[in-house]
Formats: structure tokens, C-alpha cells, sequence
């Protein structure tokens, strides 16, 4: 199989609302959790192509020389998907996943790749089980983001295969547990944390906490 396309939305700058740090300016902590989540896919060896979906000019600025950028259409989520999937190769392995995984891990998403390889569609539940964080797709065809509130069981019940018993679990818990902590509030920053926030969000996290946050991208 020919290697993955990875489309991934940021917001950056303009998301992130209900997540307040006390001492971090809340756009500089947005984009540094989308910036994180691009790192680490960048630095996954399935992925071949890094699709960034974004109306952020610092982000689009940041990634550009190693991401293809497509301009946020600003009408939603899965509009934003819609638009990064458009410039992909329908008929070559691709997948969506959400910016806002700020202790994403290469190993996981390489993991998942790998089970997602196995399947013709297949979805990554958040960690609450309610949301999606990655739909994938291996032939062609269209994909059909339903990104939101509640998305897993939509995407279910569109014939995406739900990837965690392929995924299994570690004695730490649910294995790929990176892939699938996005952050939305401080609650699930501080879960994010406990797995290794990527470089950024951590120099940010440790600004503000005055403490050193583990890292990681790999």
C-alpha cells in the first residue's frame, strides 16, 4: 500500500474557546496544539502527504514548506475536511483527523494506520467513546466526514468500522490513547498531559504552571 494522506483542520488562532489556561494567551495555546498534531504526523512513517486545512496565516506560514496548505472555506468542521480531502488521490489511502491532539504519538498513528489498512473505512473514537478523532479510508471512493457532538455513532452507522478491537489494549490502558485525547477543556489538557504534550503545548502548559512538562512527538 502507498503511503497515507493525512488531511488535518486548525483552526489555530481562532479555536479553542472553551479551553482557558490561566497565564497563556489562549491563540498562542491553539496554535500550538495544532502545530504539535502536525508535527507528530509529519514524523509518522506511514503518512507520505500532510494536508493542513487552516484560515491561520502563522500556521499556514509555519507548515508550508512541509505540508500542503488548502484555505480554510470557513463554514464548518466538515466543510474544512471536505476541502483538504478534495485535493487528495481518491484512489490512494487517506485519512481526517482532528487538530487538536496536542500528545499525539508518530507510533500511534502508525499504528492506527496500520489497523485502519485492514479495513475499507474505518473511525477512531475520542477518548470519551462519543466523538471521532481519524476516519480513514483505503480505496476509492468518497469520504463522508461527520465530524461533531456525538459523531461516532454517526460515522458507524455511514460503514466506518469502529478500530479499537484492532487496537487492543497496554497495561497503561487503551493502546493509541494519543490518537484519541483531543482537547477541548482543561480537564482533558491535564489528561493530555499525562500522556506527553508535544514540545509547544508543553512550553506553554510549563509557562504557565512553572513546571517542565514531558514532551514528545514520537
Amino acid at each position: 500500500m502507498t503511503g497515507w494522506s493525512i488531511v488535518i483542520p486548525v483552526r489555530g488562532g481562532g479555536g479553542k474557546s472553551r479551553l482557558a489556561v490561566p497565564g497563556v494567551d489562549r491563540e498562542s495555546l491553539a496554535r500550538a496544539i495544532g502545530l504539535d498534531t502536525i508535527a507528530a504526523t509529519h514524523a509518522c512513517r506511514a503518512v507520505s502527504q500532510v494536508i493542513v486545512v487552516t484560515a491561520d496565516a502563522e500556521i499556514a506560514d509555519a507548515v508550508a514548506h512541509d505540508c500542503l496548505v488548502v484555505a480554510d472555506p470557513g463554514s464548518g468542521l466538515n466543510d474544512a475536511v471536505r476541502a483538504g480531502l478534495a485535493v487528495t488521490d481518491a484512489v490512494a489511502p487517506r485519512a481526517a483527523m482532528l487538530g487538536d491532539l496536542p500528545a499525539l504519538r508518530a507510533a500511534d498513528l502508525d499504528a492506527v494506520l496500520d489497523a485502519a489498512s485492514r479495513h475499507q473505512a474505518a473511525a477512531v473514537p475520542d477518548a470519551e467513546g462519543t466523538g471521532t478523532t481519524l476516519i480513514a479510508r483505503t480505496t476509492a471512493g468518497e469520504i463522508y466526514p461527520l465530524f461533531g457532538d456525538g459523531s461516532f455513532a454517526r460515522h458507524r452507522a455511514a460503514g466506518f468500522v469502529d478500530l479499537t478491537p484492532d487496537l487492543g489494549t497496554t497495561s497503561a490502558g487503551p493502546a493509541v490513547w494519543s490518537v484519541r485525547r483531543d482537547v477541548d477543556t482543561l480537564d482533558q489538557l491535564h489528561q493530555a498531559a499525562q500522556l506527553g504534550l508535544g514540545i509547544r503545548t508543553a512550553a506553554l502548559v510549563a509557562s504557565s504552571s512553572g513546571q517542565g512538562a514531558a514532551s514528545s512527538v514520537a
